[in-house]
């Protein structure tokens, strides 16, 4: 039983991990109980936490939580732990639960990542693109401006994330760096547009697929973590924003 609850968590901390919906993490995690056996199962996923309580109908009953603090963008890793929970294998009998184990092991050891180099050149590159998407300017020299300034803002976000635990102060200060940048680029180069270029360089950060999780938990009736998600995105919107306007503020545009 304790073995069971062991995997259930690890699955579920791994898909909230990848940033994953609340209904995809309580699914999986029912079907790895299911699978192994247990014949009453309850599960309770939270953006920052997992709670799992098995009865195998013997008066025994095994129930835990497990908190869950760090949180990302990783689709890959949602996949293939999603995977497990339809695993006909497992479901079979064909492995055993200590197998299932091993595999979540080697899929959070060795779940492939794009290089920071990669997902930098991927930001300027969504930067320039999105400008052009949102305001239907097709500038050639705001065009490779947003470009550099999505992409120096993605790598101050990204290096600032790994070296502080202060929720939204990585984004403040990445946008307040992009804030900085434009302007000087603006003064430099006064036929440059400093609404153009923020407006595609921001998008790198604005977090898409939270705001999109926060709405499809609410549509599936988990308030708790659909609410959450809705407060966590607006944040960030707020923190980004915020780092802009201060800048603009006290060195003009």
């Amino acid at each position: 039983m304790k073995r069971v609850v062991h995997t259930c968590l690890k699955a579920g901390r791994l898909m909230l991990a990848g940033g994953s919906e609340m209904y995809r993490v309580e699914d999986t995690m029912r079907r790895i109980a299911v699978n192994a056996g247990i014949k009453e199962v309850n599960v309770f996923a939270m953006p920052t936490g997992l709670f799992v309580s098995l009865d195998d109908g013997e008066c025994s009953t095994v129930t835990e939580l497990e908190t869950v603090k760090k949180r990302a963008i990783n689709l890959e890793l949602v996949d293939q732990v999603n995977e497990f929970s339809r695993d006909r294998e497992f479901a079979d009998k064909r492995i055993d639960l200590e197998e299932l184990e091993e595999k979540l092991r080697e899929i959070e050891e060795n779940t492939p990542t794009f290089p920071l180099w990669l997902q930098v050149i991927g930001a300027g590159i969504l930067s320039a693109t999105l400008m052009v998407l949102f305001l239907d300017v097709y500038d050639w020299i705001d065009f490779p401006v947003a470009g550099l300034i999505g992409a120096s803002g993605y790598l101050m976000d990204s290096w600032l994330k790994g070296h502080t635990k202060v929720r939204f102060l990585a984004e403040m200060i990445a946008a307040m760096e992009m804030g900085l940048l434009t302007i000087i680029i603006n003064g430099i180069f006064p036929a440059c547009n400093v609404n153009n270029i923020l407006t595609g360089a921001l998008m790198t950060l604005v977090p898409g697929l939270a705001l999109t999780n926060a709405l499809r938990d609410l549509f599936m009736g988990d308030w708790v973590s659909g609410i959450v998600r809705m407060c966590e995105a607006a944040m960030t919107a707020i923190a980004l924003g915020g780092g802009v306007g201060i800048v603009i503020r006290f060195l003009g545009a």
